[in-house]
């Protein structure tokens, strides 16, 4: 039985420690395994997304500042924010600039604020029940810092 890799496609077999196409490698996908302080880490990394705060608690607080799965979450919360703020300004200047389009400027912000909005709360949704599910879901650029910051200690 063969897998293919998840970055290039290359086919390889089941057992494989790197990709013979790229050389990335294959390692198996971490789960939560149980409980860190109080909770269960699969509760902890859902509450990571729960707005900053908790995911600074996180990072600062142990056990949970030991804990790789929390950690992750925590840091993949704080980037998807910042991002978040990112585009929240950036969109603050494009509706400014919009606001001077007669009649069709004020629909287009509108629309496009919606669209935004309605993606982040879906992404958002995914990370939570990804977190609960016990998998450290990895957003294409966002898990790769994540991942880096949790591995860095």
């Amino acid at each position: 039985m063969s897998i293919s890799c998840p970055d290039c496609a290359a086919q390889m077999p089941d057992a494989a420690a790197y990709c013979p196409g790229c050389g990335l490698a294959m390692r198996p996908a971490e789960r939560a395994r149980g409980t860190v302080g109080a909770l269960p880490e699969t509760l902890a990394g859902a509450l990571a997304y729960c707005t900053i705060i908790p995911a600074i608690v996180f990072l600062f607080v142990e056990p949970y500042s030991k804990n790789r799965f929390v950690r992750f979450h925590s840091f993949q919360c704080l980037a998807v924010s910042l991002v978040t703020l990112i585009v929240g300004a950036m969109l603050r200047v494009v509706g400014f600039v919009l606001f001077f389009v007669p009649g069709l400027g004020h629909l287009l912000v509108w629309l496009l604020s919606m669209l935004v909005t309605f993606a982040f709360f879906a992404v958002w949704v995914v990370l939570v029940v990804k977190a609960l599910q016990g998998e450290m879901f990895k957003l294409p650029v966002l898990g790769d810092f994540a991942e880096r910051q949790t591995t860095a200690t």
